[in-house]
């Protein structure tokens, strides 16, 4: 019970915190947004869901009461929308005229956006400044706690955090399998603090989607689920934006040019945000650097001038022209040697460059044991040293973090199928060979032809 207190004041104090950075609008001019514009917006609405009450439009526009109807009023005094009987409570009905009906489709073929009301671009920057990554300040106390379930080399988190801490790109490098990409997703539990992310931003009369509910992880919004709270809100924060966990983004080989820039479908009309501006307040994770179909100095080039000037500039369908905060924490990860993806004068411009290199032994036993307690086996240390000391010893293969799970993931599937519970040095041989198929096999096969080639080949020069 004393927890649930708890947790409801942490909320009423964010949402309150939240209202005093983006209060709720009352009144059209409030907004930012022209009574054109949001006729168009509302008429969208109308001509998609048929007839609507004040409140209904109100939740789809995710505008106040009477910023609706100030709209609904302009609506009909232009003949685009009429009133059609009462709802539920009494609130008034609107439909569309043939005259609204008209402007709808003219609307749609100038913007295809039909959702949230957006905010404007200027309101957008001075948000993304408020919520800026240089506000959260980060500890060595702080990261060594956030990773206290994780195995990791102490010295490791002690370049990751204040890399993270100086809002300077990272670029991490080592061997496929070390645990680049795992420790770069969890490195934004480091960015404490919730964000206010819009819908959708207004630039050059057109809206451009923001909010992206498989980046931006939303709040509980106590204004939306508890009476009392919302009373003690008052009217809460601007419901054209969603309160957010910051956001992380990742994107790998999938990524090319155009997702760095404003997509824009030209069967919907409809504008959306590139990675970077999904990202911002919070981290983007290029990963598996150089596997993407441009050049990675195509893609270094891309940040040039976002790195050094802290602004991103872009362009919509149309030509026309704006620029954003570039506040990312940008991590680059790669299993590439970094002189092969770029000059040493580009690297330079990373503040931080990071190895991840092989586990020492104590380590790879750590993981081991965590995965066998995953997995609800008994830890054994003679079936561990076993994997060292011949299966690794043997094949000359690293100790990386990836192996216990892969390995001890493929021995649960052999048990399984044997219908066994624990197991064995030939359980975890057969995973072994299974994980790496034939690879050493033919490796060897190919070193000893090569070297029996040689020997051929001088036998034949020492013949007579």
């Amino acid at each position: 019970m004393l927890q649930e207190e708890v947790q409801q004041l942490q909320d009423v104090t964010e949402g309150r915190a939240a209202a005093r950075r983006a209060p709720r609008p009352g009144t059209v001019a409030e907004t930012g947004l022209s009574l054109l514009y949001l006729g168009d917006l509302l008429v969208k609405h109308l001509f998609e869901q048929g007839a609507l009450d004040l409140h209904q439009l109100s939740r789809e526009s995710a505008l106040a009461g009477s910023v609706v109807e100030e709209v609904c009023r302009f609506l009909r005094e232009e003949g685009r929308a009429e009133v059609r009987g009462q709802g539920t409570g009494g609130a008034l009905r609107f439909g569309l005229t043939d005259r609204g009906r008209a402007s709808a489709l003219e609307a749609f073929n100038r913007d295809g956006y039909s959702g949230k009301a957006p905010v404007t671009l200027e309101a957008y920057n001075e948000r993304v400044h408020e919520q800026a990554l240089s506000n959260v300040g980060i500890r060595r106390e702080t990261v060594m706690e956030a990773f206290a379930d994780t195995v990791i080399d102490p010295a490791l988190l002690d370049q990751l955090g204040p890399g993270l801490h100086s809002g300077r790109a990272m670029f991490i490098h080592g061997h496929a399998g070390t645990g680049k990409s795992y420790i770069a997703r969890r490195l934004v539990r480091l960015l404490e603090g919730e964000v206010l992310v819009p819908h959708a931003i207004l630039v050059g009369g057109k809206a451009v989607r923001c909010f992206d509910p498989a980046v931006h992880h939303s709040l509980e919004d106590p204004a939306e689920t508890s009476p009392a709270v919302q009373l003690y809100l008052e009217q809460g924060h601007d419901p054209r934006y969603v309160r957010c966990h910051r956001p992380c983004v990742v994107t790998g080989g999938e990524l090319t040019m155009e997702r760095l820039e404003v997509q824009f479908d030209s069967a919907t009309h409809i504008h959306q945000a590139p990675v970077q501006l999904l990202a911002n307040n919070g981290m983007l994770v290029i990963d598996d650097l150089g596997r993407q179909r441009m050049s990675p100095t195509e893609l270094f080039n891309r940040w040039i001038v976002p790195l050094e000037e802290r602004r991103d500039f872009l362009s919509l369908a149309n030509g026309y022209h704006f620029s954003v905060p570039f506040d990312v924490a940008l991590v680059f990860s790669t299993n590439l040697d970094p002189l092969a993806l770029a000059d040493a004068a580009f690297l330079r411009r990373i503040g931080y460059k990071i190895r991840f290199a092989p586990l020492e032994r104590k380590a790879y036993l750590a993981i081991w044991q965590q995965q066998c307690q995953a997995q609800g086996w008994p830890y054994e240390q003679a079936l561990a040293d076993f994997v060292i000391d011949e299966l690794h010893a043997r094949d000359d293969v690293p100790l990386l973090a990836c192996h216990p799970r892969d390995i001890l993931s493929l021995a649960q599937d052999q048990l399984d199928y044997q219908g066994l519970t624990a197991p064995d040095r030939e359980t975890l041989s057969w995973a072994w060979r299974t994980y790496f198929g034939d690879f050493f096999e033919a490796e060897n096969a190919t070193s000893n032809a090569v070297g029996t080639d040689e020997e051929s080949t001088a036998n034949r020069r020492d013949a007579p």
